[in-house]
């Protein structure tokens, strides 16, 4: 008998590639994608890597496909737009061996600065997606994808969003069926994109979605349930599930593969059904597709906002016929909870119509806003750039929590990398005085990630500026993974590191200095120093996560409420693991302390004191 285990969506999406007989898989770390390099790096058979980015993760997997072996590469949404200068190309180019291409999107932005729809993507660049709607179709679309990747001789995307990477749902496992390399031939017409071979491809291309167009109408992962053809929805994904749990008996047009449409499968379904709701998550892809054809009596986003996740409770408010049908019904295999989590909290929905607004009101409940970890070294820096009041231009990971009360450091932060090069525009745009009380702050990870380009560009456009990375030994944002600076690989070899300071110095900047992150006089000479240097400075900070495996915290820091003078200068960095007392006093609790000492070495008055654990 074959094996069943409970798996998450991403880590189905992980079995799904090794029973396949995936080879290669690169990503760069990104919630909610994450998990999948994770999980398939336990299998011996794969060659699994963190690369330094997903347009670097995006070419090993072309590489791999050009050679003839079935690659992988996965990436969160807005990792998909690094990727995009590849992936574009790739479409034209086609595929040796299977190619996929994994895109995590986030309704709601749990964990992301925007909640872009990779569909719209998949659309600009011509290349198919597959989109389940749990965990056992998880595994079974990817390894559906690898064998049309290579039927059609195109890479394909499989589309996850947040609720299904992090739902588990039962999986039936399969034995691996290896697949033997496709022999490689020379074919410069078909892998080299010099603009007379591309304008050829392009032909190709369009003759390829025309016809997965036309066979999607008998795949099996497009499906019509017709159950009461008074009301039928087109949907796909994790809403199909809140379909099913909150209108059991309604008709429904499931979309597994939602680019390019099954056209004729939709005019059918539609002419079938009295009322047409298309209920898809975030933009109107499948709507606007589905009413350029003509089909003008579906309902969407009319009704449904273009903004944040889908649940039942969206479907019983907004749509008038769900009060006539039983709320009984299976909800299928995708055992997250959402719409139960919803409706339990109590969330209201406003007027119908209101697009542009989120669907659902969170109930009233305490304020629990994000916080840097008891012991983090941001918040040791960032307390000394508070007192200096030096703004920080930000990038993407945990310091930019320093955005936030009571640091308010970072000042702005739009993308991967991205600090470096605005800390150089707002040089070129009002000159070196201008950023005399500004610097750059970046973590190792997303430096080795686009923060090297930018530095690079620094030093080339002779620019100056002093540029902050926070070397916390880890991608401490997504859960620690490993990097090029870290020593280890995915597979968890060790391996030389890079050695930060020499990649900086090696580009000509004269100016490169480590410090300890806790060293707050160091930090602070530091800081005054070079932001009034006329030149392309670097200072490294230096300090382990303090969630980082491994890391032990030999102190704990103690009040002294004798010597105590209420003035809260230890407050201010905001430790959760300090509150004030009635008596203004403070109290740290030593279950949360890690020892930094950050609190101690604030205080004048020696009233905390860094004691052996």
């Amino acid at each position: 008998m074959s094996e069943k285990k409970i798996l998450l969506g991403n880590e189905a999406i992980a079995r799904g590639a090794y029973e396949a007989g995936v080879k290669v898989s690169a990503a760069y770390p990104g919630t909610p994608s994450t998990e999948i390099s994770e999980a398939i790096a336990k299998y011996e058979e794969v060659y699994a890597e963190w690369s330094p980015n997903e347009k670097v993760a995006a070419e090993v997997a072309i590489g791999a496909s050009i050679a003839g072996a079935r690659s992988m590469c996965s990436m969160k949404h807005v990792g998909v737009n690094v990727a995009a200068d590849p992936l574009f190309t790739a479409a034209y180019a086609g595929v040796g061996g299977g190619m996929v291409v994994v895109a995590a999107d986030d309704p709601g932005m749990y964990s992301s600065q925007n909640e872009q729809d990779s569909r719209m993507v998949a659309r600009a660049a011509m290349i198919p997606v597959l989109e389940p709607s749990d965990s056992a179709e998880a595994k079974a679309f990817t390894k559906l994808a690898f064998d049309l990747s290579e039927a059609y001789d195109t890479p394909v995307m499989v589309r996850s969003t947040t609720r299904l990477s992090h739902s588990q749902g039962i999986v039936e496992l399969e034995e691996r069926r290896e697949k033997e390399c496709v022999p490689y031939e020379r074919n410069t017409a078909k892998y080299v994109m010099m603009p007379g071979n591309a304008i050829k491809r392009h032909v190709v291309v369009e003759a390829r979605m025309k016809k997965l167009a036309e066979d999607a109408c008998a795949m099996s992962v497009n499906r019509a349930e017709y159950r009461d053809t008074a009301v039928g929805f087109i949907t796909s994904g994790i809403p199909y599930q809140y379909v099913r749990e909150a209108m059991p008996e309604a008709s429904v047009l499931k979309l597994g593969l939602v680019h390019p449409l099954p056209r004729k499968l939709i005019e059918e379904f539609a002419s079938k059904v009295e009322k047409l709701y298309i209920f898809e998550e975030l933009e109107p892809v499948i709507e606007e597709q589905v009413k350029s054809w003509g089909i003008l009596k579906a309902v969407g986003k009319e009704i449904f906002t273009v903004q944040g996740e889908y649940s039942a409770n969206m479907i019983r408010q907004r749509v008038p016929e769900c009060g006539s049908q039983s709320d009984s019904g299976a909800a299928g295999q995708a055992v997250s909870g959402a719409a139960s989590e919803k409706a339990a909290s109590g969330e209201t929905a406003p007027e119908s119509g209101m697009s542009g607004q989120r669907s659902m009101a969170p109930a009233s409940v305490p304020a629990r806003p994000p916080i840097l970890c008891p012991g983090c070294p941001h918040r040791s820096v960032y307390s000394v750039l508070n007192r200096l009041k030096i703004h920080a231009a930000g990038d993407i990971g945990c310091y930019t929590l320093g955005a936030v009360a009571p640091l308010s450091v970072v000042d702005t932060t739009i993308c991967m990398g991205s600090s470096i090069s605005t800390l150089h525009g707002m040089e070129k745009a009002r000159g070196k005085e201008y950023i005399r009380d500004w610097v750059a702050v970046i973590g190792d990870s997303t430096f080795m990630h686009t923060g090297i380009n930018s530095l690079m560009n620094m030093v080339y456009n002779q620019s100056c500026g002093t540029v902050v990375i926070l070397d916390n030994s880890t991608t401490g944002m997504t859960g620690h993974q490993d990097h090029a600076a870290t020593g280890k690989t995915l597979k968890g070899e060790v391996v030389p590191a890079i050695d930060i300071l020499s990649l900086c110095r090696s580009l000509g900047i004269e100016h490169v200095y480590e410090i300890s992150a806790f060293d707050l006089e160091g930090l602070e000479e530091a800081f005054r120093r070079e932001t009034k240097r006329d030149a392309v400075s670097v200072i490294v900070t230096k300090a382990p996560c303090v969630l980082l495996k491994g890391v032990t915290f030999p102190n704990k820091c103690v009040p002294i409420p004798e010597k105590c003078r209420k003035c809260g200068a230890c407050l201010r960095p905001g430790c959760p693991a300090l509150t004030k007392n009635e008596d203004g006093t403070i109290s740290i609790d030593e279950t949360m302390c890690n020892g930094c000492g950050l609190c101690a070495k604030l205080c004048r008055l020696d009233a905390i004191e860094v004691r052996p654990r």
